[in-house]
């Protein structure tokens, strides 16, 4: 398994060999730069670290100053563990060429964060009914969520308002439509969790 760091830039549209539309995100990836090399010997697993997004020195703290000095690398905003088939040094950079068109990968992002909100747009209710009998203000209410005396609590896991989004979501098996290595983009079919700018790890 291996992957890269990228930025989401935003969605656009293809046409396939087969005339078909295709909908589509573009992934700023990488250059990443290996900052890390970790080994079963010394660390108790096998991985390597990636770096991603150019950061000014003046925000680093002297620590991170000096991991990033070992790696002759600037310094990076995201850094990331990967699990690569093939050995990597420090300071090795990883880009694009790293996947092929056609290939299939898994995707991971943060889903948009929608805050505090109700069961009608968390979990698709359509409230308790109509508005007559005096249920003036019951439209998007979630109605009954517990027994009476028996068991006399709400049950775990009962669907009611809460915060929505903001999670860590992998989708898998997705299709890298075009690979463009002159501007470290990666074209891949469908859309990703996460709003444009926001980061995602590509595996495969």
């Amino acid at each position: 398994m291996s992957g890269l760091i990228g930025k989401k830039l935003g969605m656009t549209s293809f046409f396939g060999a087969n005339g078909k539309y295709i909908p589509c995100t573009i992934i700023e990836a990488g250059p990443c730069v290996v900052t890390q090399v970790k080994t079963k010997e010394k660390d108790g697993y096998d991985a390597v670290q990636l770096a991603f997004d150019d950061k000014k020195e003046k925000h680093v703290s002297s620590a991170m100053k000096g991991h990033f000095a070992k790696a002759q690398a600037a310094p990076k905003r995201k850094l990331v563990e990967f699990q690569f088939n093939e050995a990597k040094n420090l300071g090795d950079t990883v880009t694009v060429e790293h996947f092929a068109e056609g290939e299939l990968v898994s995707v991971i992002g943060t889903s948009k964060g929608r805050g505090f909100q109700g069961v009608v747009k968390r979990h698709g209710f359509s409230g308790v009914g109509g508005t007559t009998h005096g249920q003036h203000d019951r439209s998007r209410a979630p109605g009954s969520v517990g027994a009476s005396s028996d068991p006399s609590r709400v049950m775990k896991g009962m669907r009611m308002g809460g915060r929505m989004g903001g999670n860590r979501v992998k989708m898998q098996n997705i299709e890298i439509v075009k690979v463009m290595p002159e501007k470290n983009l990666l074209v891949i079919k469908g859309s990703v969790a996460g709003a444009t700018g926001s980061y995602i790890l590509i595996e495969k």
